[in-house]
């Protein structure tokens, strides 16, 4: 889950890392509040769950209040790669002197919690990944240690800061990897981590994505979810409590047990073709939830076919083939759709499909060959 810059502020802000003063408007007129409450030059900036804002004309520089309200009234109702603005936030403007990037990261690979600081902040540390990767510097965390001080000063001296902001800036990294390890975060990044004019660190932009399977403990972040900036499928897959993500391929996939899920999706790229999703109905999944599954699927225009792969345990292959059917009454589509059930009453599951004159398939190889078949339009 992805929470807006200024709730990912907020947040830091209970960890005592600065942030500059400001607020939320809604309207040019709050933001023209805002602006002659705060009494000096503020940035009023878009609020949308994507990158590129100042590019796109989503950040402005006002000199008072007046002006605050004009950028607000041209940045609010804006798209910004399909996002339209609904909030800006009204930030003191900062005297900046430098701009760093300090940010923690889940490292799989190596399975450690990653801070990384680098010189070059306020740009997409993506960016600076590909072009000048010696200019970030990484300190990976021991589970059990947390962060040392000695690599909070490892990573100052590493990205070039004046000794005399070095001990701030321990205790901002100190304060970022405890909001990073509190709220079951999977990145918190402070993009740009200025150097004022006076000398002082502060965090003007942050972000922060929350791990979705720890948010039962974080009510207050699972609170402040915007929908509406949430793709349709996923919001309705979630309702659901389906595992569902979009991807860019054209075999809708359908399965049960996440690395079932993921062994289908590398059997479809075998075949020559792309997986349009990873969706996990789960075990014992239900004739409703399969259905609504298959209609999540199908929401996709880009879905040439559907590949069901259920392997029944606790997932009757009954229920699934009910929830398929049950689905198909009510959806007026013509993509070709190839069912693989194997386990817990799999011949009943496969016999109602047959009788409907769906394709069906003995093994997965079978299965995968028969969709990327059917999405070509190869299979009669």
């Amino acid at each position: 889950m992805k929470i807006h810059e200024y709730q990912a502020k907020r947040l830091f802000a209970k960890y005592d890392i600065p942030i500059p003063e400001g607020g939320v408007a809604e309207t040019p007129e709050e933001a023209r509040k805002i602006a002659a409450r705060l009494g000096v030059p503020v940035v009023v900036k878009a609020q949308v769950l994507v990158g590129g804002r100042g590019k796109a004309g989503g950040i402005r520089l006002s000199s008072n209040p007046d002006d605050a309200a004009s950028c607000a009234a041209k940045i609010l109702g804006m798209e910004i790669k399909g996002l339209t603005v609904k909030k800006v936030l009204i930030d003191e403007a900062a005297d900046i002197q430098d701009e760093l990037y300090l940010g923690v990261v889940l490292d799989r690979a190596n399975r450690r919690v990653v801070m990384m600081g680098s010189s070059e902040g306020g740009v997409d540390i993506e960016e600076v990944a590909a072009s000048t990767p010696e200019k970030i510097v990484r300190a990976t965390i021991d589970p059990l240690l947390g962060l040392r001080d000695f690599q909070a000063r490892e990573l100052a001296y590493g990205i070039g800061l004046d000794k005399n902001v070095i001990r701030a800036f321990g205790v901002i990294a100190h304060s970022l990897y405890r909001a990073y390890m509190e709220n079951d975060a999977s990145l918190a990044e402070i993009n740009p981590l200025v150097v004022t004019g006076d000398g002082k660190l502060l965090a003007v932009d942050g972000k922060m994505n929350i791990d979705d399977s720890g948010l039962f403990r974080h009510l207050n972040i699972e609170a402040m979810r915007d929908i509406g900036a949430e793709d349709e499928s996923e919001r309705h897959a979630r309702a659901a409590d389906l595992s569902y993500v979009e991807l860019d391929g054209e075999i809708g996939c359908m399965v049960n047990g996440a690395g079932l899920a993921m062994a289908t999706m590398d059997i479809v790229k075998l075949y020559g073709s792309e997986p349009a999703n990873f969706l996990d109905i789960g075990g014992g999944a239900q004739a409703e939830k399969v259905a609504e599954a298959l209609r999540i699927i199908l929401r996709d225009p880009r879905v040439k076919a559907v590949l069901f792969n259920i392997f029944g345990g606790i997932t009757r292959g009954d229920e699934v083939a009910c929830g398929i059917l049950e689905a198909l009454e009510e959806l007026d589509t013509d993509v070709p759709m190839v069912a693989r059930i194997v386990g817990t009453r799999a011949e009943e599951g496969r016999q109602l499909l047959a009788d409907a004159e769906m394709i069906t398939a003995g093994s997965l190889r079978d299965a995968a060959q028969k969709a990327v078949a059917a999405a070509r339009g190869e299979l009669g």
